[in-house]
């Protein structure tokens, strides 16, 4: 198979309700960093490595998803509009390079878990290995080293593995007196960051309606058949409203890690 074509299937069916100053009106995935939604930014990582054929695993207001890709060059571009004009006429200006992406929407279903999500897709997948991902999450992982690490391991699915940063500053104390204080620092665990690659044998754990993260991964490792890739550079999941702020002021200020691609 040319490796090319492995598909990157992208779960976006949750209804992001720990974020629901933005998802109220639409799914998390569109929620915009910058001019573009998160989704177009996670699309560009795997774009970049030349992993253009998707899949979109689409449940909470997917049709908002449909929507924005079918008018994307529209909603992308200025464009000039003769309503008289018993044809469209439209002239497009300061034209962005348009993607070329093969995009499947695949309705999974409104309130599937993540795993039956994916056993949904099943049909879509015509080669060995696929990637998988959430909607959510960015990083500056090099998916072709991820590619290699899962192919010298021979497992059926890969996962990337990050170290999380605590939420609140860590103060070290000795006898009564702060020693030093750390801002969020990273802690020293390994939690999921999602960015997987599996091969086709996953479908065989995964049933109508599985959370992937329990049974199935748990069974993948009881059987030593999960193998772990560990990123220690960037990483960020945008699951609260705080998050949403945090990287859009990263992108106003340039501070951008994951924005592997150039920009047009």
């Amino acid at each position: 198979m040319n490796t090319k074509k492995m598909k990157v299937v992208i779960l976006c069916g949750g209804t992001g309700t720990r974020m629901r100053e933005e998802t109220e009106f639409k799914p998390k995935p569109l929620v915009p960093i910058g001019k573009m939604p998160v989704l177009w930014h996670i699309m560009k990582i795997y774009s970049h490595y030349g992993f253009k054929d998707f899949v979109l695993c689409l449940g909470y207001k997917g049709e908002m998803i449909k929507e924005y890709f079918l008018n994307f060059e529209e909603m992308t571009n200025d464009f000039t509009l003769n309503l008289r004009s018993k044809k469209e006429k439209v002239t497009h200006h300061d034209k962005a390079h348009l993607e070329d992406w093969n995009i499947t929407f695949a309705d999974t279903g409104l309130e599937t878990n993540t795993g039956g999500r994916v056993k949904g897709i099943e049909h879509l997948i015509d080669g060995d290995e696929f990637f998988l991902t959430y909607g959510d999450g960015l990083s500056n992982v090099n998916i072709m080293k991820l590619l290699d690490y899962h192919r010298s391991k021979k497992k059926v699915g890969t996962l990337t593995a990050i170290h999380p940063t605590s939420p609140f500053g860590i103060i070290e104390v000795s006898n009564g007196i702060a020693k030093s204080f750390k801002e969020k620092p990273r802690l020293e665990g390994l939690i999921n960051g999602g960015f997987f690659i599996f091969n086709k044998k996953i479908f065989d754990y995964l049933e109508e309606n599985s959370v992937l993260e329990e049974e199935p991964l748990r069974k993948l490792t009881d059987e030593r058949r999960l193998a772990v890739y560990e990123h220690t550079d960037f990483w960020q999941c945008m699951d609260t409203f705080k998050d949403v702020e945090r990287l859009n002021k990263m992108w106003r200020e340039g501070d951008t890690p994951w924005k592997v691609w150039k920009r047009p």
